[in-house]
């Protein structure tokens, strides 16, 4: 085994922009057209209230993060603080979660690059991807900041563009204030379809900021965690309101909420708006970055995951080797090699088997976020014991940890009573019973 360590390379502005790329990406561009539907204009709210229970948890997770910035995060603290299967648990479920996910993004990669190439194979699109970014998690963590770094400032930059031109036609239209913000209640209220709807529209909407956590997995390579990551972390906040709240406001102000996204995108419908007739090149461009921004981010974290999981033995040791430069290449390659097989069986399973296959996504963020919870309240507890004092504490501890399990127990009621979402509530039972048998072999052999 390779006696190399992990190399602090990731700077500030590195974390900034992975905290604030991970807080945004495709959900906003195409999914919140789905949200929309469901909550009309109070799907501003929807994202604040998710905004503000996703900040209390990714505190959590910073402060535990702040006091031991190792890699391998949230399985680590679960493994140290709560026991050896809850480790093992959110190691091995969040590697699978980020393993479907990137299949996903790899397959979204090869539909956005086919409107540009309709002649392309798609397996040619995805297996550029794949190389080119797995090349780039093997040079150097530093490498994957600044890659990750440019990626996020092209979906950030579209983002405050959306903003900034819807902003502009508000201002010029020839109604009065606040005449000019009539689409918010003239068409049903600002709750069209009842208190309900909203609440509906919460599941969708909570699932947007998956990934945030992401921040967390970067302490071990951090610059300065004690200064960097409560930095990063605090600013997740007032990114979310700007973003998320301040865009569906803008869409909501522009047009009558039924009417968002239903001849294109919302973001082709502001740039369109505002005279841009390359609106359609454009939004592919930034869903096409945001795409390989994630799948950048996926094969990180879960190479850092499986190297977390190998130092706390949970899995084999092989994965817990070092280059020279610090990077955990054999989980980088296993992980990029199993994303590619994934790819494949995409095209070859029917739509339906793929879509069950996503419902264990939906599942398997609720898992890793509640495990969150559970280790934070697990951690505190040690820390009173021992007489030690957070350097960056969480907020309105305990009352926070137990508002949050509330929070997500409500969305499991709430996707169990969706018939698209439904499949998720079924599969996770069955799937942490499937990671126990795992964890029983594995002990046994």
């Amino acid at each position: 085994m390779s006696e190399n360590k992990m190399q602090r390379g990731l700077k500030n502005r590195h974390l900034q922009m992975i905290a604030l790329g991970t807080a945004v990406g495709t959900g906003l561009f195409y999914g919140s057209t789905a949200t929309i539907a469901l909550a009309g204009p109070a799907v501003s709210l929807s994202y604040l209230i998710g905004g503000i229970i996703i900040f209390l948890i990714v505190r959590m997770l910073g402060e535990m993060s702040v006091e031991e910035p190792v890699s391998g995060s949230f399985s680590y603290y679960a493994a140290k603080y709560w026991g050896e299967f809850p480790g093992f648990l959110a190691g091995w479920n969040y590697w699978f979660l980020y393993i479907l996910v990137s299949m996903a993004e790899l397959s979204a990669v090869s539909i956005y690059l086919g409107y540009w190439f309709p002649d392309l194979p798609k397996w040619v699109g995805v297996l550029a991807c794949l190389i080119i970014i797995t090349v780039i998690n093997l040079v150097t963590v530093s490498a994957y900041g600044e890659i990750e770094f440019w990626m996020a400032f092209i979906k950030i930059a579209a983002i405050i563009g959306m903003i900034l031109l819807g902003s502009y036609s508000i201002a010029v239209d020839p109604n009065p204030f606040p005449m000019n913000f009539h689409h918010l209640w003239s068409h049903g209220g600002f709750f069209p379809n009842g208190i309900e709807g909203m609440l509906m529209s919460m599941a969708p909407v909570l699932f947007s900021f998956g990934g945030i956590e992401l921040i967390g997995i970067t302490a071990g390579e951090a610059e300065n965690p004690d200064k960097t990551i409560p930095r990063a972390i605090n600013q997740v906040i007032y990114r979310i309101l700007i973003f998320y709240v301040g865009t569906m406001i803008v869409l909501m102000t522009l047009w009558p909420w039924n009417e968002v996204g239903k001849e294109a995108s919302p973001f082709v419908q502001i740039f369109g708006n505002a005279g841009f007739t390359a609106a359609a090149n454009i939004l592919n461009f930034v869903v096409l970055t945001a795409a390989v921004s994630v799948y950048n981010s996926a094969i990180y974290s879960n190479s850092r995951m499986l190297y977390g999981l190998a130092k706390s033995g949970n899995a084999p040791k092989f994965f817990e080797s070092l280059s020279r430069r610090g990077v955990p290449v054999n989980g980088i390659l296993v992980s990029s090699g199993i994303t590619l097989l994934a790819a494949v069986l995409n095209y070859i399973l029917p739509e339906e088997a793929f879509m069950y296959m996503m419902a264990i996504v939906t599942g398997a963020v609720v898992i890793s976020w509640a495990m969150i919870i559970l280790t934070h309240l697990k951690f505190r507890q040690h820390c009173a014991a021992a007489g030690i004092v957070p350097k960056f504490k969480s907020l309105l501890y305990p009352f926070a940890d137990y508002l949050c399990l509330a929070f997500l127990a409500g969305i499991l009621i709430i996707m169990a009573l969706m018939d698209d979402m439904r499949p998720a509530v079924i599969v996770m039972p069955i799937w942490i019973v499937a990671i126990r048998l795992f964890y029983q072999s594995k002990k046994k052999s």
